[in-house]
């Protein structure tokens, strides 16, 4: 993982967030969600949704996870826009994600993945995230979906 911290600042998520949030969803995870579930999911957790801003603060990344299992954190979207990826910005998400899972006390995370995106995998799979179950039709468009999980020690 790079020792270079990318051009972005990692911040919390704030309502105006809500329109580029989408439109990376859209584009990255190929999702439409009701713009107030952001805001209302930040809510339960705040320091699990994590932002990467450049320096006109527009977000070009973001982290958005939430506890939903007593001592499980869970990934419940992640995603950086296309023209910021391969520089770092999704190993800083991550890493402070887990980071702040730790601090927490949480002994697990778990996320899901679309069985197409090998990439994703791969990425996960550095952080010693491992496939635990295959979800069928997972997603909106009836693609399955893998769960990972990786313990946090």
């Amino acid at each position: 993982m790079p020792e270079d911290r990318p051009p972005v600042t990692l911040r919390g998520f704030r309502p105006s967030d809500v329109p580029f949030i989408s439109a990376i969803v859209a584009d990255a995870l190929l999702e439409h969600y009701d713009p107030g579930l952001y805001p209302s999911l930040s809510a339960e957790w705040p320091d699990g949704f994590l932002v990467a801003s450049d320096p006109d603060e527009v977000p070009v990344g973001f982290l958005l996870g939430v506890s939903q299992v007593d001592r499980e954190a869970r990934v419940l979207m992640f995603a950086v826009d296309r023209h910021h990826r391969e520089i770092g910005i999704g190993n800083l998400l991550m890493s402070t994600f887990l980071d702040r899972s730790r601090a927490r006390g949480f002994r697990r995370a778990t996320l899901e993945v679309r069985v197409s995106n090998a990439t994703a995998i791969r990425f996960y799979a550095r952080y010693q995230y491992s496939v635990v179950d295959l979800l069928k039709g997972y997603y909106s468009d009836g693609e399955n979906g893998y769960q990972m999980a990786r313990s946090l020690p």
